[in-house]
């Protein structure tokens, strides 16, 4: 499953900041706008109620309890508003428009001014009438407005104040108003797009600081990573960046301090594998001449004797072979080994691999003729002689041999019909001295066969890999440029 793509570290932190100052920002600002507005609304609405309260205090006593249409009129008028209407049962004054809200606007048709008290809703008609000061915000016109209503009450002595059922209401236009607010609404704006400026500014600089060294130690271990063991990343500070520094120092000390200690103890392993190949190759060979004689021998002595002289035989031969071996992985490790590359007939050397060991009837060969490379033969028959010996040893038949090609590379597949390899075995097939089976005996391979086969492909640019067939059985696959080089004459 392909991990989902995140955003960067870089990314993030600004992301971060960015909405931490955006809710900060709204919280504030909103908080800040909403108290002024309801302030600047509060102060504006009880200014009118006592300007209105004020004015008409002066049309006290009432000069009838029933007023005439010209009696409301002067009511209204004595109200002094941009918007005035007094109102006694059915009857009410003529409505003084209000001043158009901006110049070139003309104020309502006559016909519009009638309707005016329709902007006065029912419940407030009803608390103005039963005694009570009421107000009410609406719009009207294309503007705000700021509508209060107040009732004229009649008061004798001795009695309470009874409502004399006439109603006063005023329009106050709040466009004023309107427009503070909404200047207040476009500092807050402005207000937090300052602020996020500032938390992105403040973000990139805090994300340098901290990426900046992240990204330095990233480089370091990248680098560490690829073999370069004296990488270090330079302290800075005391903080708690400066002490990741610090460690990866350390570490990067210790971890070079322990592998120039590996390095050593590999190369003294592998001089003393080499040294002592070298010194056991003239003794061996002298014990291979005895161990002919004792072979040829063997069948004219006694039975214990002839017994004990062919195992002489057989293990004298394992040796020079372990040591033979020994010596070309050696070659190997020191980089000394070189091609012997020739124009070859790949299906005839094939061939002649089977023949020289007698295997011919024991494997299957699928190999097209004419199919040429520039190889190394001898290095190329080893490879084919530890990948076949190898499954008939440990696989079952029937072995198979086939070849394929294209204008660049040539494909050998070996492969037997055994159980095939355990899962965990396969990445450890080609390692040296590696065996699959704990039981397997010495006869049966000294594990450096297959590591050998590797490195003579590599030697050639190619390679050697292994799976299961899906029918069973081991599948070893040997891919080989058709015009190998040797890498000492390599341009590149």
């Amino acid at each position: 499953m392909a991990p989902r793509p995140s955003l960067g570290l870089r990314a993030r932190l600004l992301f971060a900041f960015a909405l931490l100052c955006v809710v900060t920002a709204a919280a504030v600002a909103g908080g800040s706008y909403v108290q002024a507005r309801n302030a600047i609304l509060k102060r504006t609405q009880d200014a009118a109620v006592q300007a209105l309260t004020s004015r008409l205090q002066a049309l006290y006593p009432l000069p009838t309890a029933t007023p005439d249409q010209e009696e409301l009129a002067e009511i209204a008028a004595a109200a002094q508003s941009d918007f005035s209407v007094a109102v006694y049962g059915e009857r009410y004054a003529p409505v003084r428009p209000p001043q158009p809200p901006a110049p070139g606007h003309e104020g309502p048709a006559p016909e519009a001014r009638v309707q005016a008290l329709s902007v006065i809703s029912p419940e407030m008609r009803r608390t103005v009438a039963g005694g009570r000061t009421a107000w009410q915000r609406v719009a009207w016109q294309g503007s705000p407005w700021l509508i209060v209503g107040l009732p004229l009450l009649v008061t004798e002595r001795g009695r309470p104040a009874q409502p004399s059922g006439i109603e006063v209401y005023v329009a106050r236009s709040l466009l004023a108003e309107q427009r503070s607010i909404d200047e207040l609404a476009t500092r807050a704006w402005l207000t937090g797009g300052a602020a996020l400026a500032f938390a992105v500014v403040l973000a990139s600089l805090a994300t340098r600081g901290v990426l900046g060294p992240v990204r330095e130690l990233g480089r370091a271990a990248r680098l560490l990573g690829e073999g370069e063991l004296r990488t270090r990343i330079e302290v800075r500070g005391s903080d708690e960046l400066a002490d990741v520094a610090r460690t990866f120092n350390n570490t990067a000390a210790e971890l070079e301090r322990h592998v120039e200690q590996l390095r050593a103890m590999e190369a003294d392993a592998r001089r003393f594998v080499a040294d002592v190949s070298h010194e056991l190759r003239t003794p061996l060979a002298a014990l291979a001449a005895v161990a002919d004689v004792l072979d040829e021998e063997a069948a004219r002595l006694p039975e214990p004797a002839a017994r004990a002289a062919r195992l002489v035989s057989q293990e004298t031969h394992n040796l020079t072979g372990l040591v033979n071996d020994l010596i070309e992985v050696s070659r190997f490790d020191a980089g000394v080994a070189a091609l012997a590359l020739n124009d070859i007939d790949v299906a005839e050397l094939v061939h002649a691999t089977l023949r020289v060991r007698g295997w011919p009837e024991r494997v299957e060969a699928e190999l097209p003729s004419g199919v040429t490379a520039r190889l190394d033969p001898r290095r190329v028959d080893v490879i084919l002689a530890n990948l076949v010996g190898n499954a008939l040893r440990h696989g079952e038949p029937p072995v198979s041999v086939r070849l394929s090609a294209d204008p660049e590379w040539i494909e050998l597949q070996v492969r037997d019909h055994g159980p095939g390899l355990d899962d965990a075995v396969l990445p450890y097939v080609f390692d040296r001295f590696y065996k699959a089976g704990a039981a397997r005996t010495r006869s049966e391979g000294n594990g450096l066969g297959l590591a050998i086969a590797r490195e003579n492909a590599r030697l050639h640019q190619g390679d050697i890999t292994v799976t299961n067939a899906e029918d069973g059985g081991a599948l070893f696959t040997l891919r080989l440029p058709r015009r190998s080089s040797d890498p000492e004459e390599d341009p590149a």
